[in-house]
């Protein structure tokens, strides 16, 4: 019994899901500047995780023929067979409705359409198609990505506007980097299972050419937060010395001696910082103008 709970907390990949609640809170803090309404989060952030969680649930049935092939995922419950695939399709079926209708009932609509939008384009899109065929199925996955901190910034507001435009640009372009960095040093299984990546099809040179310039363009993006009026100087003071920081340690692996080490210390710096910068842009928010003093 504890064996079979273990196997269907595993599958549902409960450190994704718990990674994208960090996002996810950042941009409901950010839309809420100081005015939280707990059941609102609550509701928003356990909506969010049970829709995640389906979503991972199925990535690991779409996956598990592929998973056998990489030494990383070989032992996963779907790759081993330890759940059947109709018990484990009909679990994430229970999570993302669950999901989905405690979203439609606490949070906006908007915020129900974003995320079910990044389910279909991370399950249907990425998963079921793209994964296998197309060196860009980072860039489109990435999308996907972007749908915690986007609903939770919508969950509050019911619009999307420049700020909610803001957030998908900051983790849509933060989740390149990232990734790009786990498919250098897990390279071997990448190029085992056939996955397009671009450190397999074009080189880690290439890779690290990719990586120098959506870091550039991230860096970019977070400084626009503060220019838009969404967050303050220490926000804004944390974001450039993180991104200085991540452009010298990506420009350093153009004279790296070892790719892999260089890429689990960009893997490792990416993720810090995603932390970071949710944590400021939750705590260092600016008030509207004509807000009205309290």
């Amino acid at each position: 019994m504890v064996a079979t709970i273990k196997n269907y907390l595993h599958v549902a990949k409960p450190g994704i899901v718990l990674g994208n609640l960090v996002p996810a809170s950042a941009g409901f803090f950010l839309a809420s500047k100081g005015h939280i309404r707990l059941p609102l989060f609550m509701a928003t952030l356990v909506g969010i995780s049970l829709v995640v969680a389906s979503a991972c649930v199925l990535n690991n049935c779409i996956d598990r023929s592929m998973d056998r092939k990489m030494a990383r995922t070989r032992n996963r419950v779907m790759a081993r067979g330890l759940i059947s695939l109709k018990a484990a399709v009909s679990y994430a079926v229970l999570l993302g409705v669950a999901g989905i209708w405690l979203l439609s009932r606490a949070t906006q609509p908007l915020c129900v359409w974003v995320v079910l939008s990044g389910f279909v384009m991370y399950v249907g899109v990425y998963s079921l198609y793209l994964k296998r065929r197309s060196v860009y199925a980072t860039l489109l996955g990435s999308l996907a990505g972007v749908a915690p901190p986007l609903a939770g910034y919508c969950a509050v507001t019911g619009r999307f506007d420049l700020g909610a435009l803001l957030l998908l640009l900051i983790f849509s372009l933060w989740q390149m980097p990232h990734c790009y960095a786990i498919a250098i040093f897990r390279r071997d299984d990448y190029a085992s299972a056939q996955i397009p990546v671009v450190p397999v099809t074009r080189g880690s040179l290439a890779a690290k050419r990719h990586i120098l310039g959506y870091v550039a363009a991230f860096v970019a993006a977070t400084l626009t937060l503060t220019f838009g009026g969404y967050t303050g100087y220490g926000y804004l003071v944390v974001a450039v010395v993180l991104g200085l920081f991540w452009v010298y340690l990506t420009w350093s692996g153009f004279r790296a001696r070892d790719d892999n080490r260089w890429a689990r210390q960009l893997f490792a710096f990416s993720f810090m910082s995603m932390l970071v910068l949710s944590v400021m842009m939750s705590i260092d928010y600016t008030l509207p103008l004509n807000a009205a003093p309290k």
